[in-house]
């Protein structure tokens, strides 16, 4: 696999609509679901749209936008919300980071016993 950037999922306050990459099909319902939830649940409280994406080193970050004219998007809000959600996800985030990592990335395959 290439060290590219990968959406794992994202959601619009403006499509309504959840987003889940294919290629995380696998990840178990309970995490699916937790995910879907944080997704919608943070842009029906500020707006916009949400993307969780894996950065090229394999860190998962929360990532923003907002159309231009959208004066109802909460700037602060949203940068409040991600730092909630960063402490109270922290053990789902670094698990999901973790998966990323040893089946996409290939971390830690090529360790001796």
């Amino acid at each position: 696999m290439l060290n590219e950037e990968m959406i794992l999922c994202a959601a619009s306050a403006y499509k309504r609509k959840y987003y889940l990459n294919e290629q995380f099909e696998e990840l178990p319902k309970g995490i699916k679901e937790e995910l879907q939830i944080l997704c919608v649940m943070f842009t029906e409280d500020v707006g916009g749209v949400l993307e969780l994406v894996f950065d090229e080193d394999g860190n998962l970050e929360f990532r923003t936008s907002y159309e231009e004219n959208d004066f109802f998007y909460d700037e602060i809000g949203s940068a409040l919300k991600i730092k909630q959600y960063q402490n109270s996800k922290r053990e789902l985030l670094e698990s999901i980071q973790t998966y990323y990592r040893i089946v996409f990335l290939g971390e830690g395959l090529d360790e001796e016993d």
